[in-house]
């Protein structure tokens, strides 16, 4: 194997990355590896005690960075301006993390002087394709080393024995039900129970929201402000994008608001099953559609659509740091100009559904759309307008009839 002298791990402190700590000083000897810690809003309980973990595992330093507000800011809004939705159902939350982690990661790498950066992401996955994307993007100099594609350990139990034989401690199980990553955004569930699809999802299997069926019985009425496709506020009060997202998340996730269980094409190929939560997310989502309805036009909106069907794609296959990134956005950002108003959204036994909707920038006028008698609407233009419109029909007919 190539040597390094310095390598810097992403690092969770869970089995996988507490073994690679370890194999990377066996087998790059002599190197130094930094375990680097990426804050996106998983939780304390996920990150506690995470540095000392990381330097019993043999780490020289541990460093945790808090990437909660820039997440949300810089790619959680982006995002959501696009109305990015992967496959009609997945929200992106673990994809949209990964470019902030990974950005992150090459930062604390150059300024270490790092010659190699490590990640704990398989071979069947997309996350590896996400962070090594990113890291050829960034900074194409560093090596990158995969140790799910290198070394001879295969499963749990051959992690927890290597660790044993070194007597490094975990707090990992050979016995793991599910596989979860979490975020400010989501929370994702696979494994399990959810590897056979005929299997419903047991209550096991959702970890923020409770049943639609146990949610209250009195629905829930919040108000949100947007501005140029961003919401700024929440019944009335101004509020950070990470304070709206957290926020949102307590509020929706009581109401069963925001579960999805969906079977997704990966990007290596193979499908795979998992239960998300998005809480939150599913709110904001509703909201900033909610006030295009009423801004966008006819070729605008569906302009709009094949944006947020291409940026899908793009996020969920690591593309982040690209051209066609930037030009999807600005795209995004030109059409989300006008997109200023406030909503009004019922949550309901998992159901989010905006009953009020206004906006300074709106199209809608009563006058037009009124069956009623008016001034501004001449109803006996429609038949040159369909003569026009429907004119290639007309003319394909004509020709049939004189074969």
């Amino acid at each position: 194997m190539s040597q390094f002298k310095k390598i810097v791990l992403a690092y969770s402190g869970g089995l996988d990355t507490s073994a690679i700590i370890p194999w990377l000083k066996e087998n790059y000897e002599g190197c130094e590896v930094v375990a680097f810690v990426a804050d996106v809003g998983q939780g304390a309980e996920d990150l506690e005690g995470v540095e000392e973990k990381a330097i019993a595992s043999g780490a020289s330093k541990c460093i945790v960075a808090d990437l909660k507000d820039e997440f949300v800011r810089d790619y959680v809004y982006p995002t959501l301006t696009t109305g990015a939705i992967y496959e009609g159902t997945y929200l992106l939350g673990t994809s949209m993390a990964r470019p902030v982690i990974a950005k992150a990661m090459v930062e604390v790498a150059l300024a270490e002087g790092a010659d190699a950066i490590s990640h704990g992401c398989t071979g069947k996955g997309n996350d590896q394709v996400r962070f090594e994307g990113a890291v050829a993007a960034l900074a194409p100099q560093l090596a990158v080393i995969a140790p799910w594609r290198i070394w001879d350990m295969r499963s749990r139990e051959d992690l927890l024995d290597y660790l044993a034989k070194r007597n490094i401690k975990t707090t990992a199980s050979a016995t793991k039900i599910y596989s979860r990553d979490a975020n400010a955004w989501h929370i994702s569930t696979e494994g399990g129970e959810l590897e056979s699809t005929w299997n419903e999802p047991s209550e096991q299997a959702w970890t923020w929201t409770v049943s639609p069926e146990q949610a209250p019985d009195k629905a829930e009425l919040v108000s949100l402000t947007v501005e140029k496709g961003h919401i700024v506020a929440v019944d009335g009060k101004t509020m950070s994008p990470y304070e709206v997202l957290t926020h949102l998340n307590e509020r929706a996730a009581k109401h069963g608001v925001g579960r999805v269980d969906i079977v997704e094409n990966r990007l290596v190929g193979m499908k795979s099953r998992g239960c998300y939560e998005t809480p939150g997310g599913t709110v904001m989502m509703a909201a900033l559609r909610a006030i295009e309805e009423l801004v966008l036009d006819k070729p605008t909106r569906a302009w709009r659509e094949k944006v947020g069907a291409e940026f899908s794609h793009l996020v969920y296959d690591g593309r982040w740091f690209t051209q066609l990134c930037k030009g999807l956005l600005a795209s995004a950002t030109a059409i989300a100009e006008d997109v200023t108003g406030e909503v009004v959204l019922k949550m309901y036994k998992g159901q989010v559904t905006a009953i009020k909707k206004q906006s300074p920038n709106s199209l809608y006028s009563e006058e037009f759309a009124t069956f009623g008698e008016d001034e501004v609407y001449d109803q006996s233009h429609a038949e040159g307008f369909i003569r026009l419109y429907s004119l290639a029909s007309r003319i394909k007919a004509l020709k049939d009839q004189q074969k």
